[in-house]
């Protein structure tokens, strides 16, 4: 018998077991969402008629795949988290402020896990259902399932037993909290704030963050903390949402095999004449992957190795290469079919087509001024040039036919009227599912999309439980009429509509360095939608200058995400990261300036289109 395996824990076995059904359960969901939409579109286009059901089985599809997910990230290490733990100190210090960040969040766990369970013995105390005789009490049962397993797993990351134990404690004070709201009612807030708060600092996940806030506010003013998860379920069972899962995992299918070698080919046969020519080809390529990733993250970690070499082989400087690849990373948020844009019109309630349509030339404006650098620092390092080849350029071209159609599918399925955003995006990913492992055969339809399933349903939770939550803290912002008070005040403290973009230009910037993009729009946009109303601010203008501000945060020191993604993907020191970056970082502020300034950019393609 080996040694080694008879000294394994006898508990180990079932927990790979207990895994597997879990990667099982969250891929079939999934998988689901792509089917279900797919079914709807069959029905009404042969029989003029709905699949039953079709539509709400895929919104709530969506809550197990966002919950599942989370905790699928929570069990990897890959709950988003802000960056300012990556500056303590390795060792003691490090080692106690994983502790703290653990106990911390594990008690906002407990005490969202308990009121979940509490807003489900109501429902099912209620008996409504979703479809098919099916109880909404039972679609909402992973919301404390999920919760309780994210808290166990904080816990267990926690290294030795003695810090273990230590986290513990905070999902026992979290227990004993919901259970006993009447502790906070009527207290100070700012306490238990600052501890959240600190904890998210010293590493915790954000969506600890956001939810335990949102739970301290309602609480210490006499509220509910189921009043949290309900917001959850709202927010992950709304008619968009759907379509944020499914254009995530087109655009992992797409990173999967060999799409970005062809793109890269086609780019360099049509564009490697050019001065520059690399460069403008590896800015071209992030911005086509970001827009159906939805993150900046996915394509730094999933390109930057081929990218990067790429540049090496055709000479060009190490620091420019570094800064162009770490923001080229979010070029593409501004391109339909972005994830930002459609989670900023659910939450803003503007029309997802105007948003798409509003983007093209404030993104094209962005793409244009770094593939600019890149024409000039190829004239300066003298980096090689490929000769136009026609020949070659056709072939790669038809080599590389599937993936550009991509783009064009998805809008004219959506501006044509024959999809939804849902069913444009469930047509987008079983494209790519066909394309990878039917036509290019570069994945295998089991194991393999298995992993791809699984791996897109880990950052689709760490995505979606930061909504959820962040939708919960809105939902404060907004019962305490805060938006209301800031709208007054504004109108009182800044009489220009012009000195209200440049306030609102700093704000989003110092936001954008410091949270995601998707919590930001949560959290943030119904803040701002009235004060935008009150000044006379187009709402696509808004919506594209907000997110266009945000792109910009992710470049921002000390925190920006996209500086540490790109130290850990590259292996170099920040401080070199932050060096390379701050010539693209003042570039794209330039941009970001004339989006903000000149509303013909956002407001007139819709215009064109419209008439």
């Amino acid at each position: 018998m080996n040694p080694a395996a008879a000294a394994a824990p006898p508990w180990r076995p079932l927990r790979r077991v207990l895994h597997r059904f879990e990667n099982g359960v969250a891929a079939l969901a999934l998988l689901g969402m792509v089917l279900l939409p797919l079914a709807e579109i069959a029905a009404r286009s042969l029989f003029d008629q709905a699949v039953p059901g079709a539509i709400v089985f895929t919104r709530h599809l969506t809550l197990w795949v966002g919950l599942l997910g989370a905790a699928l990230a929570a069990r990897e290490g890959k709950l988003l988290a802000l960056a300012t733990g990556e500056l303590i100190p390795a060792g003691r210090w490090r080692s106690l402020a994983q502790r703290a960040a653990a106990a911390v969040s594990a008690a906002v766990c407990g005490l969202l896990g308990w009121a979940a369970w509490q807003l489900v013995s109501v429902e099912r105390e209620i008996g409504e259902t979703i479809a098919a005789g099916i109880p909404r009490w039972v679609a909402q049962l992973v919301l404390p399932v999920g919760l309780a397993l994210i808290a166990l797993r904080l816990i267990w990351a926690v290294s030795g037993w003695r810090g273990r134990a230590f986290a513990a404690t905070g999902l026992l004070v979290g227990l004993w909290l919901a259970s006993h709201p009447e502790v906070l009612d009527g207290r100070a807030a700012w306490p238990s704030l600052a501890v959240v708060i600190l904890a998210t600092l010293l590493g915790g996940p954000i969506f600890a963050a956001l939810g335990g806030c949102a739970a301290v506010l309602l609480l210490t003013e006499g509220g509910v903390a189921a009043t949290v998860p309900a917001e959850m379920y709202e927010l992950s069972v709304s008619p968009i949402l759907p379509s944020i899962p499914l254009f995530t995992l087109t655009g992992f299918l797409l990173a999967e095999g060999r799409a970005a070698d062809r793109l890269v080919r086609v780019f360099r046969a049509w564009f490697g004449w050019m001065p520059g020519g690399t460069a403008v080809v590896c800015a071209v390529v992030c911005a086509f992957f970001t827009a159906f990733t939805g993150g900046s993250g996915v394509t730094i970690l999933a390109l930057g190795a081929l990218l990067h070499q790429a540049l090496t082989n055709d000479r060009y400087r190490e620091r420019f290469s570094l800064g162009l690849l770490t923001a080229s990373g979010s070029l593409g948020l501004l391109f339909a079919p972005a994830l930002p844009l459609i989670v900023y019109g659910v939450v803003a309630e503007v029309p997802i087509r105007d948003l798409f349509v509003g983007g093209v030339l404030p993104g094209f404006l962005l793409l244009g001024l770094v593939v600019a650098w890149g024409i000039r620092e190829g004239l300066r390092s003298d980096a090689p040039r490929v000769a136009f080849d026609r020949r070659e350029a056709v072939a790669a071209l038809w080599g590389a036919k599937f993936e550009l159609a991509l783009p064009g599918l998805v809008l004219a399925t959506l501006f044509t009227g024959l999809a939804t955003p849902v069913e444009a995006s469930a047509v987008a990913a079983l494209y790519t599912i066909l394309l990878q492992t039917a036509v290019h055969r570069e994945l295998s339809p089991t194991r393999g999309l298995a992993r791809v399933l699984r791996e897109c349903t880990v950052v689709i939770g760490g995505i979606l439980i930061i909504l959820a939550t962040a939708k919960g803290l809105s939902y404060y912002f907004t019962d305490a009429l805060i938006p209301e008070r800031l709208v007054d005040w504004a109108e009182g403290a800044i009489e220009s509509p012009l000195v209200f973009l440049l306030a609102l230009n700093v704000l989003l910037l110092l936001i954008g360095c410091l949270m995601d993009i998707f919590s930001a729009i949560v959290v943030v946009v119904p803040l701002i939608t009235p004060l935008g109303a009150a000044f006379g601010i187009d709402p696509v203008h808004l919506g594209i200058l907000f997110i266009a501000n945000l792109e910009l945060g992710y470049l921002t020191p000390p925190v920006g995400l996209n500086l540490f993604l790109s130290s850990y993907r590259f292996d170099k020191p920040l401080l070199e990261i932050y060096r390379a970056t701050f010539p693209f970082l003042l570039i794209l502020a330039l941009g970001v300036l004339a989006i903000t300034y000149f509303p013909p950019l956002t407001t007139g393609l819709s215009a064109l289109v419209g008439s």
